[in-house]
């Protein structure tokens, strides 16, 4: 299964997460994620991937539930975890927070999983993002700094 979207964001930032997997973080507020140290945490722990894309503006996503295939190989994977299987991809403008989660008037798209772990890897050429998730064995980060693509 694959598809594409496109997508506004004034925060230079896409993200990826089960909505179960944020839960804890709906009466935070909206930009609890803006304190690098909360989304590294977050990050690390499988809950979420914020992308930082590097500057504002409107982006096309294209994303894949398949072999991420030969081509990123050598790409960055990042791993997910995925409770209930509801993920929210898109802006991370919408992420969970401020009494609110995302639904289908955001501007990204709310995927259907298998519940369990996945890997996912991330390309971006200009405005264009690539997104490949497979399940995978292995839930959570040890990353050093936030992620930047």
């Amino acid at each position: 299964m694959n598809g594409k979207f496109q997508f506004f964001t004034d925060t230079a930032a896409l993200c990826l997460y089960d909505l179960a997997a944020l839960k804890h973080r709906v009466e935070d507020t909206p930009d609890w994620w803006s304190i690098a140290e909360d989304e590294l945490t977050e990050v690390n722990a499988g809950n979420c991937l914020f992308l930082n894309l590097g500057e504002d503006g409107q982006y096309e996503v294209k994303w894949s539930l398949d072999d991420a295939g030969k081509e990123l190989e050598t790409a960055q994977v990042y791993h997910l975890r995925v409770p209930s299987g509801n993920v929210y991809l898109g802006a991370a403008d919408d992420v969970t927070g401020g009494e609110l989660e995302p639904d289908e008037s955001c501007g990204g798209v709310l995927l259907q999983l298998n519940p369990g772990n996945y890997a996912c890897t991330v390309t971006k050429e200009d405005n264009q993002i690539s997104i490949h998730i497979t399940p995978s064995l292995q839930s959570e980060n040890s990353l050093n700094d936030l992620i930047r693509i």
